[in-house]
């Protein structure tokens, strides 16, 4: 499970570090509409929402739908024009006018995520032209809601007039609040953006990754790499060598994105990663892999009495056996799942094998399993 991005020849002057405003003000749009996502954004949120204008204030309310639950591509259009080599725009007004580049066909694909979901499964006539596409997309808007489906029926009807409304909404946006936060993060991000590319010219592209982030890795042969690997409970693949999209990978990064990583993997567009630069620390992230093992582990009520005994103090197999009228075979078998998902400690005292659950590790189960599932 994950999204993974072929890379195989890639030229490391291929790979770029860039920041985007565009980007950025989408996830800080995300922030505003679902700050439990974000505790430590919590005190930006109340300020900047306690500042908008009522009338700004109502129309953010009413398309909250185009940020609250994902990330659309729409938002990184420098990723499907060639001619960028990977490169957003230097400021807002610059990417919007990338934005206003893709055609008809690209825009309402992408903007399409808001309403219907992915399409990135295969690609699919335009809902354009195709009426079949077309009844489809409005049938998954209005499983979602009312304003999805009026929002999907406008797009379809009229692209032109929803994106001059998109741009227009944007750029309020930027007036309101937006310009004055740019200001303030766009140097830390630049910054961060001239470090990961130091890192990837003298220390190569595996040690970038993981500079960017520890659910990213690197995956292929002895005479190279091939893939980078996003550790993500989503499932996705695209290739950085498409010659008609050009050869390349960028790597945005991001102040308010975080516990969010978003790969951009759409087929006909460049690949993209949006990776946080600030969030808090963890020392050992728990991959989706290990805390699936975790969940898997504690879903048992043997194993979760077992637990409560070696939450309190160090047992002996034996000891447990004991205490939960078990045979010892079948306490070891609980134990070696325990053990195996990284649960539980043992050490040697004498010629007793001694057990104990570490807490540490348990404590931080509900936001790793948070984080998993939002990363």
């Amino acid at each position: 499970m994950g999204v993974s991005i072929d890379i195989t020849g890639l030229p490391a002057e291929r790979i770029v570090f860039e920041p985007s405003p565009l980007a950025e003000l989408a996830v800080a749009l995300h922030a505003l509409a679902e700050p439990g996502h974000h505790p430590g954004m919590q005190g930006w949120v109340t300020a900047t929402t306690a500042a908008l204008k009522p009338d700004l204030a109502d129309r953010l309310t009413q398309a909250d739908f185009l940020w609250r639950n994902t990330f659309s591509d729409i938002f990184m259009p420098f990723a499907a024009l060639p001619e960028r080599d990977g490169h957003p725009g230097g400021t807002l007004t610059e990417d919007l006018d990338l934005l206003d580049r893709l055609s008809d066909e690209q825009f309402v694909a992408a903007a399409l995520e808001f309403s219907c979901g992915s399409q990135y499964a295969a690609a699919l006539p335009s809902p354009l032209v195709d009426r079949a596409r077309h009844d489809v997309a409005l049938d998954l808007a209005a499983s979602r809601g009312p304003e999805q489906l009026g929002f999907t029926q406008r797009l379809l009807a009229d692209p032109t007039t929803v994106r001059a409304w998109v741009r227009r909404l944007l750029e309020d946006c930027d007036e309101a609040f937006f310009a004055d936060t740019w200001r303030r993060v766009r140097v830390h991000l630049a910054a961060d953006a001239r470090h990961k590319t130091e890192i990837l010219r003298h220390k190569g592209l595996e040690e970038a990754l993981t500079a960017v982030s520890a659910a990213l890795s690197l995956t292929g042969t002895e005479a190279g790499a091939t893939r980078i690997e996003a550790d993500k409970l989503s499932h996705g693949g695209t290739t950085a060598v498409d010659p008609e999209v050009g050869p390349g990978v960028t790597f945005v990064p991001s102040h308010h994105t975080w516990p969010h990583l978003l790969v951009l993997h759409a087929s006909g567009w460049r690949p993209a990663v949006l990776y946080p630069v600030a969030g808090p620390e963890q020392a050992r992230p728990a991959s989706v892999e290990v805390l699936k093992l975790r969940l898997e582990a504690l879903a048992h009520p043997i194993r979760l009495r077992l637990c409560r005994n070696i939450a309190r103090a160090p047992y002996t197999t034996g000891e447990l056996a004991h205490a939960n009228d078990l045979s010892a075979p079948e306490v070891s078998r609980h134990l070696a799942v325990l053990k195996k998902a990284g649960l539980i400690t043992t050490r040697r005292r004498g010629r007793y094998v001694l057990h104990q659950l570490d807490v540490t590790v348990v404590a931080r189960l509900g936001s790793d399993f948070l984080e998993g599932i939002l990363r």
